[in-house]
């Protein structure tokens, strides 16, 4: 390489030509926009220097003057900070996370937008605080800790329930929530359904003659296609564990129709198939549905020997005697510990028939029969089980039409049952005397935390007296150094106006 040496005379020629070049951009600048000319700034070089490299010193001795004044290098943003910005912008094409350091993860995760598409962030990122965002963007209210306190968990099960609950049978592409499956699999363990929509059908021509305004309350028949198949989706999910559904539909306004309502022998049979196949599912629910005696026994039928099953609610349905006959089987053919018939239609016989079960049962810790009809004979069977019964705790018979016998029966079995800690005979017909024989009862009692007796036509001072027995027996337990969370709200009794709840 040849060096090139700066002489005096080039310099002075480069002089005098940026001299010229500035002053005729100057004046033509001035004449431009009517200002007087400005005079040209005058860098001052060094001086000759007698060393031959002096022009190799003198170039790296220049400076650059910014036109700005306020400008500084801290005004130019780090490397680093531009690749992350970079990264954020991208990310839907180019998810950059796991290589970076955790401090850089940090930093792309707080600026991630939450509407990225999940097929992106599913499987990517596993930060609460982004899951977080996704879900006070989308849901005012979050009720983080009904989903185990994961925000991610919570995100997913509601956007899967979201799209259950507004799918149209024959409208709606079954894709939508299939394709969903591979980015929500590992995260979904519960599904509430509070509405299955039926499919879309035209409306009949009304004949010329009805003048009803009612024409739909008389009939009642089952839609050519039915509701939502949940068995692909539950078969999908490995980690499901409870299921609550609802076949009804909210809101329908003027366009109501019983079939909205109408839980089918077609939705009944695939429901039994999926639940009977989901060998994780711990809690099944499913009430305000019209599940007749029929309808229950099949259910039921395809949970007998379940693995895992541990709760079954069907409250607020049509369920008579025959389904509470199924119920008993299941009782002793699995490993239920909660069951719920509350508001059905089970009378004596239904009673008897889970008092036998309930009798050899090791395993049932809450029964809720409340708002049936089993009447003393059926109230009677059950007291009589909980003489043998070993496991049971909690036990609802509010509103079954109780009287003086059942409480007579009751009060006998309380001075040697151990394990009952609530019983509710609220909204019964107990009476005086039968206020009287259970205050016997209790007074040898040492285990019942709870008694509700509202409604039952108790005097005041017997629900005194048991309140003040529950209160002792209480603070035995708390010297035991039971935990008090396990039971329900404590009972206070401050005086005789006060009812037992």
């Amino acid at each position: 390489m040849q060096d090139t040496l700066t002489t005096p005379t080039v310099l002075a020629r480069s002089r005098s030509s940026v001299s010229i070049q500035d002053r005729s951009s100057t004046v033509e600048q001035a004449s431009n926009t009517g200002q007087p000319p400005l005079k040209p700034s005058v860098v001052t070089l060094p001086a000759k220097s007698k060393n031959p490299n002096s022009g190799a010193k003198l170039h790296r001795m220049r400076r650059i003057i910014a036109e700005d004044a306020e400008w500084s290098l801290a005004t130019v943003p780090l490397l680093t900070e531009l690749c992350i910005q970079h990264i954020v912008t991208n990310f839907h094409k180019n998810p950059i996370l796991k290589q970076l350091l955790p401090e850089h993860q940090q930093k792309v995760l707080e600026h991630l937008s939450p509407d990225l598409p999940l097929a992106v962030t599913a499987n990517l990122i596993d930060n609460e605080s982004y899951w977080r965002r996704c879900c006070m963007q989308r849901w005012p209210v979050c009720h983080v800790a009904r989903h185990g306190g994961s925000w991610k968990r919570m995100f997913f099960e509601r956007h899967l329930e979201n799209l259950l609950k507004h799918f149209i049978p024959g409208t709606t592409d079954p894709g939508v929530i299939l394709d969903l499956l591979p980015l929500c699999r590992n995260y979904v363990q519960r599904i509430h359904v509070d509405q299955f929509l039926p499919p879309v059908r035209l409306l009949p021509q009304p004949w010329p003659g009805d003048q009803s305004d009612s024409g739909s309350e008389g009939e009642m028949e089952e839609p050519a296609i039915g509701h939502y198949q949940l068995g692909d989706l539950v078969a999908g999910l490995s980690r499901l564990e409870e299921l609550d559904l609802v076949y009804g539909v909210k809101d329908c306004g003027m366009n109501f129709e019983w079939n909205l309502f109408l839980f089918t022998y077609r939705d009944c049979h695939s429901l039994a198939a999926t639940i009977k196949a989901c060998h994780t599912l711990k809690i099944f629910r499913l009430t305000r549905s019209k599940v007749d005696d029929d309808k229950a026994r099949i259910l039921i039928r395809s949970l007998l020997d379940h693995p895992v099953l541990e709760e079954l609610d069907l409250s607020h349905n049509l369920i008579g005697d025959r389904g509470a006959r199924g119920a008993a089987k299941l009782l002793s053919h699995s490993h239920l510990r909660v069951l719920n018939l509350a508001n059905n239609q089970v009378r004596a016989l239904g009673a008897q028939s889970l008092a036998h079960a309930l009798a050899h049962n090791t395993n049932l810790i809450s029964l809720n029969l409340r708002l049936n009809c089993i009447e003393d004979e059926g109230g009677q069977a059950l007291v009589h089980a909980l003489q043998t019964n070993k496991c049971l705790t909690t036990l609802h018979l509010g509103g079954n039409e109780l009287s003086e016998p059942t409480a007579t029966l009751l009060s006998q079995v309380l001075s040697i049952n151990t394990t009952l800690t609530s019983i509710n005979l609220s909204c019964n017909h107990i009476g005086l005397d039968g206020g009287k024989q259970l205050l016997e009862g209790m007074s040898d009692n040492k285990t019942l935390l709870e008694f509700d007796l509202r409604l039952s036509d108790v005097a005041q001072e017997s629900e005194y007296l048991i309140a003040q027995a529950l209160c002792a027996n209480r603070e035995a337990a708390r010297q035991r150094a039971l935990n008090p969370s396990h039971f329900m709200s404590p009972i206070t009794a401050s005086g005789p106006e006060n009812s037992v709840g």
